[in-house]
């Protein structure tokens, strides 16, 4: 990436990157393109799409997680009569103003939206334990550096010894430092079932609730893989590296540590992205039986 005189590209920065490595390798990129299934055949494994379908003797399934949104399940929820909505679709505190609202989630989405939310609504903060806040000057730039330096541990070219920690825990950016200013800042542990108007606490409190926002993640998005039958209990896929142990001509790179360190982020994936494309080029160099 060209440097730009900053340690760290920016946003448009990054997607200009991409873009131009696009061009460069006119890579035939089919956008708004859906993959509804992949289905295995014999010689190949064919692809379908709302735009056709492709036969491929290897595919590399990099949906990620993002488009997965996953919602918990509590005792009473289809009773519940107040508004749900998953951080995914979140589109700002105004639509909750004046409302009694549970922002459920102890990650920094859930943090981030109880700052917003709490200025314009009465925002309870649901965690399924204590919050743990990473100090003040601790930021994106910070926690780039503990991961690649848990990445070179693992690798044996940097330090040896336990990797720094802290990289899940919460970032204090300026609206989360206000909201601890503001004494909002707090979290509770989560309730036991839902109401029709409502949920009730542990204790057996009942509190009248308007909306639920979801902070609970995203799972991977496996789902045009059923066919395949590749899928686990825990909708993940077995895999070697990369490579699925039941399919072997389907790899998946990108969804988290399972696929390769870090690899649900950009400067992660491209370790276990290289290493999959050579995996995939010594397989194709093989004819076919």
């Amino acid at each position: 990436m060209p440097s730009t005189g900053d340690a760290y590209p920016s946003r448009d920065e990054v997607i200009a990157y991409l873009a131009a490595y696009e061009g460069r390798y006119a890579l035939p990129v089919h956008r708004s393109t859906s993959v509804s299934q992949v289905c295995a055949e014999r010689d190949g494994l064919v692809v379908h799409t709302g735009g056709g379908a492709w036969k491929a003797r290897a595919v590399v399934s990099a949906t990620g997680t993002w488009s997965a949104p996953d919602v918990p399940t509590y005792p009473g929820q289809a009773i519940f009569g107040g508004q749900q909505v998953h951080s995914a679709r979140y589109a700002g505190p105004e639509a909750f103003a004046g409302k009694r609202v549970l922002v459920v989630g102890g990650g920094n989405s859930g943090a981030q939206i109880l700052a917003e939310v709490s200025l314009v609504a009465h925002a309870t903060w649901v965690t399924p334990r204590e919050p743990i806040f990473l100090p003040d000057d601790v930021d994106g730039r910070v926690l780039f550096e503990r991961a690649t330096a848990r990445w070179q541990a693992q690798e044996g070219t940097g330090p040896q010894g336990p990797p720094p920690g802290g990289l899940g825990d919460i970032v204090m950016i300026p609206p989360v430092k206000a909201a601890r200013e503001r004494g909002v800042l707090r979290a509770v542990r989560p309730f036991s079932r839902f109401t029709a108007t409502g949920v009730m606490w542990p204790d057996g409190a009942e509190e009248v609730i308007d909306a639920v926002i979801w902070c609970t993640g995203f799972d991977p998005a496996l789902g045009h893989l059923t066919p395949l039958g590749v899928l686990t209990a825990d909708g993940r896929v077995a895999v070697s590296g990369t490579r699925s142990l039941v399919e072997p001509r389907l790899w998946l790179v990108g969804y988290g540590e399972w696929t390769g360190f870090a690899s649900a982020t950009l400067v992660g994936v491209m370790r276990s992205a290289r290493q999959t494309a050579r995996e995939i080029e010594s397989v194709l160099a093989v004819p076919p039986a």
